[in-house]
C-alpha cells in the first residue's frame, strides 16, 4: 500500500481491517429501509466503511422536530424527500458509491417491488408494526442477512443499548408487539434477526397531543404506545444505527479474518 493510499478515503479502515475485507465492502450490496433516527446514521456508517451499493428507501420530508436526532434534517432541507437529501450527503462521503434513493414506504402492497434477494444484507429501521413484519419475513425468506431496529424513542442510557435475536430481545414493547402480530399470522422470518434494542423505558416529561391518522389493524397494545408523540435524543437513536452497521461490519471482518486464517 502506497502512502497516497494509507491517506486515502478508506486508508485508516483498511489499516485494520485489511485489504480483503475493503474488496468485500466493496462488492457489498445493501437495502435499508427508513432514513429516521436510526437508519439514516447506520447509511452513513456504511458508507464511510465502503460499502458498494445502498438502496435507501423513505417515504417521508425533512420535518424541523427531526432536526434533534435524524442526519438528513438541517434548517436548509426542510420539506426536502430525506431519501434524496441523504443520497446527496452519501454521494459527497464516497462519490464511487452506487446510491439508489427510492421515495416511497415499504408495505405489504408494494413489497414484491424490491428486489430483497438481490442484497446480501437488508437493514430495518422502519416504525408500521405491519409493514415492519412483512420485511423481516420477505427479506429471510429472499436469502438476505436481515437486522433490524426495535424502539429507540424514550432511551436515554445509551449503556443499556444491546444486541440479540430477535426471538430474545427482553423489555421492549415494539419486539413483543411484533412477535405477537407475526405469531397471530402463522408466520416466523425464516432465518436469525439480529436487532438492536434497549429495555429502558422512560416516559414523556411534557404532554403533547397525539397525532391522527395512525395506521389501523395494528395491535392495540402497540397502537396505544405508537400513537402518542414519543421523546427522543439524539445520542440514542444515533448509537442505535451505528449498531446496527457494526453487526454488518463485524460479520463482515471476523467472516474475512476466518478465510484468511484458513
Amino acid at each position: 500500500m502506497t502512502a497516497e493510499e494509507l491517506n486515502g478515503r478508506f486508508g485508516r479502515m483498511e489499516l485494520l481491517a485489511g485489504a480483503a475485507m475493503m474488496a468485500r465492502m466493496r462488492g457489498l450490496r445493501v437495502a435499508l429501509f427508513g432514513l429516521g433516527g436510526v437508519g439514516s446514521w447506520c447509511a452513513e456508517a456504511l458508507v464511510r466503511a465502503g460499502v458498494g451499493h445502498i438502496t435507501i428507501v423513505d417515504s417521508d420530508e425533512v420535518a424541523l422536530s427531526n432536526c434533534n436526532r435524524q442526519l438528513p434534517a438541517a434548517t436548509s432541507t426542510v420539506g426536502r424527500p430525506k431519501a434524496d437529501v441523504l443520497r446527496e450527503r452519501l454521494l459527497d462521503i464516497n462519490p464511487s458509491c452506487d446510491v439508489v434513493a427510492r421515495v416511497e414506504a415499504f408495505t405489504p402492497e408494494n413489497a414484491g417491488s424490491f428486489d430483497l434477494g438481490s442484497y446480501d444484507y437488508v437493514v430495518d429501521a422502519i416504525d408500521s408494526l405491519r409493514c415492519k413484519a412483512q420485511l423481516l419475513l420477505d427479506a429471510t425468506a429472499a436469502g438476505a442477512r436481515t437486522v433490524s431496529s426495535m424502539g429507540a424513542a424514550l432511551k436515554v442510557h445509551a449503556a443499556e443499548i444491546s444486541v440479540a435475536e430477535f426471538g430474545r430481545v427482553q423489555g421492549c414493547p415494539l419486539a413483543r408487539a411484533l412477535r405477537t402480530l407475526l405469531r397471530r399470522s402463522g408466520r416466523w422470518p425464516s432465518a436469525p434477526v439480529m436487532c438492536v434494542y434497549s429495555p429502558e423505558r422512560l416516559s414523556n416529561r411534557v404532554d403533547v397531543a397525539s397525532p391522527s391518522g395512525f395506521e389501523a389493524g395494528e395491535l392495540d397494545s402497540w397502537t396505544a404506545r405508537k400513537a402518542a408523540i414519543n421523546g427522543t435524543l439524539s445520542h440514542t437513536t444515533a448509537i442505535f444505527g451505528m449498531r446496527l452497521a457494526g453487526i454488518i461490519l463485524e460479520e463482515i471482518y471476523d467472516a474475512t479474518s476466518d478465510q484468511e486464517r484458513g
